[in-house]
């Protein structure tokens, strides 16, 4: 009786689940931050009045930041996997190889198919823009890039020997380069970027200033004459504010009755484009201007609305009991 020859099917060591859980990680975060960081520099290029949402700063750091830390981990655990394969051809047979690697095909077709899906169905209701055909085309690229280089690899052997591999990360490595060089020219260097941090910290302290003018026009009737005075009225607790890198306290004019006059000297230019305007939130009833600026000393000129802000005494309340006072909705 002939012996039947049985496969010996290759064990599963820690190092290898280390290595093809740590790839597949960063090949996971490198992919959504791709993807996130291209979203937004679509939408500054091609802002959509009609998106009540705004174009994150954040988000585009925070996908450039994953990029520059895990795509070279993914690229290097990548390597030191198809060593271990070149050496022992059997190490592509492992359990965790297999698994991870019809895991990221079934994430890849699905998010092909949800994407197909959805361009058909705003296709179906009239919205075709461009700016939506460039998002698509971004997951239809990136995911068919994954999922074509997969079933390549699923199914080449191990001992064959193939410049594939290093080609496409190489290619991939100069487009992850590419395009965090790309947000400098879009979003501006870290020192520009920390010069519109201090400028929004500028922006952030008028709006308070503003808000505290309000508060002691509402309980006294008047604007006070200086900023001093808002020390000693109803808000004692107030604390000025001052410049974050002058230290210099921000200027203050009243100008008639209810209006006065708010400026600063800032650093960069905040533009009327309002896909950017809306990280700055604006209070009602008191401007229509918003907050736009130019770099250098900048005023803003400030009219109280009685409609909008009444005074406690004429909303029949009393002054020191700001608790009780009734809400009055905007006319």
């Amino acid at each position: 009786m002939k012996n039947k020859k049985t496969e010996v099917r290759p064990g599963t060591t820690p190092r290898d689940v280390f290595f093809h859980l740590l790839a597949m990680i960063a090949l996971y975060t490198g992919v959504i931050s791709f993807i996130a960081i291209l979203f937004q520099y679509i939408n500054i290029k091609l802002p959509d009045l009609a998106d009540y949402g705004y174009t994150s700063w954040d988000s585009i750091r925070q996908g450039s930041a994953a990029m520059i830390v895990v795509w070279p981990v993914f690229i290097g655990m990548s390597w030191l996997i198809y060593k271990d394969i070149r050496k022992d051809a059997k190490k592509q047979d492992t359990a965790i190889r297999k698994w991870l690697l019809y895991l990221t095909l079934l994430v890849s077709s699905i998010t092909m198919i949800i994407d197909t899906v959805t361009l058909i169905y705003n296709f179906l209701g009239g919205e075709l823009t461009l700016r939506f055909v460039l998002k698509v085309l971004v997951v239809l690229l990136v995911a068919g890039g994954v999922f074509g280089y997969y079933v390549w690899d699923i199914k080449r052997r191990g001992e064959k020997k193939t410049k594939l591999p290093r080609n496409l990360a190489i290619a991939t490595s100069l487009m992850v380069i590419a395009v965090i060089i790309a947000g400098f020219f879009i979003i501006g260097t870290p020192s520009k970027q920390r010069a519109l941090r201090f400028d929004q910290t500028r922006t952030q302290a008028l709006q308070e200033i503003q808000y505290q003018i309000i508060d002691y026009w509402q309980r006294t009737e008047s604007i006070p004459q200086t900023l001093e005075d808002l020390k000693t009225g109803p808000m004692m607790d107030y604390t000025m504010s001052t410049d974050p890198e002058t230290q210099v306290p921000y200027e203050y004019h009243p100008t008639g009755e209810n209006t006065f006059e708010l400026c600063a000297t800032f650093t960069t230019e905040q533009s009327q484009d309002p896909m950017l305007d809306r990280s700055y939130p604006i209070y009602g009833g008191v401007n229509t201007d918003g907050w736009y600026h130019q770099s250098g000393r900048t005023c803003f000129n400030r009219v109280i609305d009685p409609r909008v802000y009444p005074t406690y005494k004429s909303n029949e309340n009393i002054i020191g009991e700001p608790d009780v006072v009734k809400p009055v909705p905007v006319r």
